[in-house]
């Protein structure tokens, strides 16, 4: 059993900042496999924030390049997700998600164990 549970959503103004958290737990094998960030605006597809791989490669999409970082402690078995810069445009609930391999794909298809999400609303 796989648990994700995600954190440090809120409500701030644009060009503020916030923290997200993944806490994981469960039969996890955590460091073996590509976890990331995924968000879904209302009426909206669920849409790729950021990834990471087991081994720390990153990837980000192209919205949130230079302003969002993502980072993992395998020891801890958390999830981060540093949000700079926020824009109104950010406005969505996050997701946690853990990926199927080692590797990290863009789909949501590519990943199999999902939080419940975190709001995250900026305001302009």
């Amino acid at each position: 059993q796989v648990q994700l549970v995600e954190s440090g959503g809120g409500s701030v103004q644009a060009g503020g900042s916030l923290r997200l958290s993944c806490a994981a737990s469960g039969s996890i094998f955590y460091s073996s496999f590509c976890m990331g960030w995924f968000r879904q605006a209302p009426g909206e597809e669920r849409e790729r924030v950021a990834t990471i791989t087991g081994a720390g490669a990153t990837g980000y999409s192209d919205s949130v390049k230079g302003r969002f970082t993502i980072s993992r402690d395998n020891a801890k078995k958390t999830l981060y997700l540093q949000m700079n810069t926020l824009k109104p445009d950010d406005t969505a609930m996050y997701y946690c998600a853990r990926g199927t391999s080692a590797t990290c794909g863009r789909s949501p298809n590519d990943f199999n164990y999902w939080g419940q999400g975190t709001q995250v609303t900026v305001s302009s």
